[in-house]
């Protein structure tokens, strides 16, 4: 791989691909409890051991440490409502007794966890979602120009404010129509006229120190991508506290960055999917190229709600 891009790379998709490394695939998975939800038989989510003790601990979940692979149920509750409630109450008095830094940013946000026909089984707070991890969704849409004499892309950066709960002071992309106007300052219905859907990442990542919290939960994570070619008199700018500044980046400042690890890793791969649409990433320049757009587009072990979820944010976003 590339210089350029090996270090963004391979830090968010090391997790084993099975028609690659079997063995080594299994051993990984088996590290993990398998987060079921009782009356289901699909896995959710995978959770590290620690973790799964603590919830072991409340009324309505059941661990088995004495199965292959090991497993942490929620076994009470059968309707989303009172599986929510339950794992609210869970929650709740895990965040008062502090068992897990991840949560001490409490985001007041909720987001489902799917079943495997697509079915909400129940829903949760936004900073929890990794401890037991279920699949995790976001949009990003990456905003650029293109250069009057060369005509090659270049793009919106910006970067995230030091207080944010989630990667703090790493550069990241825009956001789609309600956040594009409250972190960018840009109009509703210029962005509406130009962004373009191009299809989806999913990947599994282990969260490291810069996420925030504790090191080694697991992210499965699915975003519908989205980019958007503004005119060149038009330039975002920080519009709340989340977003320190934009910058307008070539090709080469974006590569230096991404070798310096200074994106947020699921930007990153952001990036390389741009890079892959327009052909700046090819079989001609990277021998890796095969395996990098396999894995960006990795098939998740677990239920992915996909066109229910899509649906129902572009009601709010789009």
């Amino acid at each position: 791989m590339i210089p350029e891009l090996s270090s963004g790379f391979r830090s968010i998709v090391a997790f084993p691909l099975p028609q690659k490394d079997l063995q080594a695939y299994i051993e990984k998975v088996n590290s993990y409890y398998h987060f079921k939800v009782a009356s289901h038989h699909s896995t959710l989510g995978f959770v590290l051991p620690f973790v799964a003790e603590v919830f072991a601990r409340y009324p309505g979940w059941e661990l088995n440490s004495n199965s292959t692979p090991r497993t942490l149920t929620l076994n009470a509750g059968n309707t989303e409502l009172s599986r929510s409630a339950l794992v609210a109450s869970t929650l709740a008095d895990i965040c008062a007794q502090k068992h897990f830094a991840v949560i001490s940013k409490w985001r007041n946000e909720l987001k489902p966890a799917y079943g495997p026909t697509g079915e909400v089984l129940f829903s949760m707070e936004r900073a929890a979602v990794t401890l037991l991890g279920i699949v995790s969704y976001g949009i990003h849409m990456i905003a650029y120009t293109r250069c009057a004499e060369t005509d090659e892309p270049k793009l919106w950066i910006s970067k995230r404010s030091k207080t944010v709960a989630v990667y703090p002071g790493l550069l990241d992309n825009c956001s789609l129509v309600r956040e594009a106007h409250e972190e960018a300052s840009l109009p509703a219905d210029l962005v509406r006229a130009n962004a373009k859907a191009c299809g989806t990442l999913s990947y599994l990542h282990s969260r490291n120190a810069r996420a925030g919290g504790e090191i080694g939960l697991l992210q499965p994570d699915v975003h519908f991508l989205f980019e958007c070619e503004l005119p060149a008199d038009v330039e975002p700018k920080p519009f709340d506290d989340e977003v320190e500044w934009y910058q307008l980046w070539d090709i080469e400042q974006i590569k230096e960055g991404l070798r310096m690890a200074k994106f947020k890793p699921s930007f990153a791969l952001v990036m390389l999917d741009f890079f892959v649409r327009h052909g700046v990433l090819n079989e001609g320049n990277e021998k890796d190229f095969v395996e990098i757009c396999a894995r960006l587009h990795r098939t998740l072990e677990f239920s992915v709600g996909g066109v229910t979820f899509a649906q129902r944010d572009s009601e709010a976003k789009i």
